[in-house]
This record gives structure tokens, sequence and C-alpha cells, in this order.
């Protein structure tokens, strides 16, 4: 059985235990879990985790808005009532609890390309949601005819930029160009104007503003392409992820051997081994494109 128990109301528990019954604490384990935004595509996995860990165990959970300082005083909170793991969704909300705690075990889901970030040592592993980025393009470049590709990403958050970089790397042998969409706290709709479809890294204030992009895209008639789930009912045409049921259960078999006294630094990273691509045809429809046969083929899910 997983406990969930709001943070305040744990520390006024734990003192009264502590009061009443001297040596005695209410939970042995506790892990503290960071879900960015509370995006779908993390809720999916958490649901994925929680369904693996399959022990008694204390889960308090932060749902901080996708900003640094949220994401300081999220991890703060965890390390500061002392969890025995604090797992984390997303690349910053990961980086922010490396520079947080170096004692802790960190593990981590939902990233891209955790390698080039560093993300592994002492205290932390976990497993990457690196998808080929190059595949995605290509598939998205046979749905509209690409000139210019717009990319929706936040200057705040490493992975992003990371997957710029990647697609960038694709403007040669595809033949686009890239134009640079940066989001802070919000979506200036505005902006998105002059591409022929529009690519959303994991940027969790893009995520956050999912549906004021697909308005702007319908508006546009842009096709959309993600790399971040959680989109694909909301209008995005094209997604393509590490499958998140999958990111959870190994999750879910990492805490659990960090719980039974193993170290991170002894658990190698893991790779993603499934990775989904979601179509959703009613909205190509909607914005007068087919979606080819072979691609329709690929598609693990298809919403018609």
């Amino acid at each position: 059985m997983v406990i969930k128990i709001n943070l305040h109301v744990r520390c006024i528990v734990l003192f009264i235990m502590l009061l009443i019954i001297p040596g005695h604490t209410a939970f042995a384990k506790t892990v503290g879990v960071i879900m960015t935004a509370d995006i779908q595509y993390y809720r999916d996995i958490h649901k994925a985790f929680i369904d693996g860990l399959g022990k008694d165990v204390e889960i308090i959970l932060q749902k901080p808005v996708p900003d640094p300082m949220s994401w300081t005083n999220a991890a703060r909170k965890l390390s500061g009532i002392g969890a025995s793991v604090i797992v984390s969704y997303g690349a910053p909300a990961t980086l922010t609890l490396m520079k947080e705690t170096s004692e802790i075990p960190i593990i981590f889901a939902g990233v891209y390309d955790p390698e080039s970030m560093s993300m592994t040592g002492k205290n932390a592993t976990g497993i990457s949601s690196t998808v080929p980025v190059e595949k995605v393009v290509r598939a998205l470049s046979e749905i509209s005819k690409l000139s210019k590709l717009g990319i929706v990403f936040s200057k705040s958050e490493k992975d992003t930029i990371i997957q710029v970089r990647d697609i960038k790397k694709c403007e040669g042998s595809i033949g686009f160009e890239s134009v640079l969409f940066s989001v802070t706290d919000k979506v200036n709709k505005e902006e998105i104007k002059g591409v022929n479809a529009l690519i959303l890294t994991t940027c969790g204030v893009g995520m956050s503003n999912i549906k004021d992009i697909i308005e702007v895209a319908r508006k546009e008639k842009i096709p959309t392409a993600a790399l971040i789930g959680g989109g694909e009912n909301a209008g995005v045409v094209l997604t393509v992820i590490a499958d998140p049921k999958e990111q959870g259960t190994e999750l879910s078999e990492i805490v659990k051997k960090i719980l039974g006294g193993d170290k991170p630094s002894e658990i190698s990273l893991k790779q993603p081994k499934k990775v989904e691509m979601l179509i959703n045809n009613k909205e190509a429809k909607t914005l007068g494109l087919t979606i080819p046969a072979n691609i329709l083929n690929s598609a693990t899910k298809v919403i018609e």
C-alpha cells in the first residue's frame, strides 16, 4: 500500500509520534517526488511508478510550476524533510535537485539525453527518455512540406536547448530552416507564425500552455509534433515519446533497489527500449492534411 500525505500534515504527525512514542517514526521509508506542472506525460510515468513500487512507503508529491525558483523550493522541501529517496520527472527538476543535495539518492525519469548534462554520478541515476529526433522531423516532413520549422523551447530548461541542437543537426539532410520560439512563463501566441510546422520540445512551459499553442496552430494551419506526451489529445498531430509505462516501471525497480540499500552509483543509467508514435489523424484532417500510410502503419496509437 502506498500512502500519500500532505507535507505539512506529515510534519505534524511525525512531531506527535516522536512525542508519544520515543524512538518511533511514523514511516520507515519516505519517497519524495517532483512532478513539474502536473504534465500528463509525467502523470502517466508516475502512475506506472506507483503501481510498480509495491512497498509500504510514504509518497510526498510536489508539483512546482515550471520556473527555477519553484523547482528550487520543491527540492529544498523534500531535502529538508529527510526523504529516503527523491524521484524527479524531467531534467530541470533533476538538475535542481542535484544542486540542492549531494547525499539523498535522486532517481529520475522522463529526461532527454541525461548523459549530455552529466546527470549520473554519486547520488543520481535513472532512465533516459531520449527518442530519435531525426525520425520525428522526417515524419513531420512527410506530413507537411518543411522549409521553416518552428521549435518551442525554454532557455531555462537545459534539455530543451539540447533538443534544439539535435533538431538543427537535421537541417541540411532534410532541408529546412529552424525558427526558435523561446518561452518563459507563458506562450506569446502572436510570435508563433511564419512556419510550415511546429515541434514542441519537452519544455514545461510549452506543455503547460498546450491549448494556446494548438489554438495558434489551427488558426495558422500548422501541423505540430512533440517530444513529450500529453498533447496528443489536445491536438498535437505527431507525438514520439519513450513509453511512459516503461519509464515508471523501470523507475520503481531502481527505487526499490535504493530502498534496499543499493547506491545510485552502483546502478547504471537505463535506456528506453520502447518508443511510442502517437498520431492524431482527426487533427490532421482538420488542418487539411493526409497522413501517409507508412506513418499511420508505424503508429502505436491513432486518434480518429
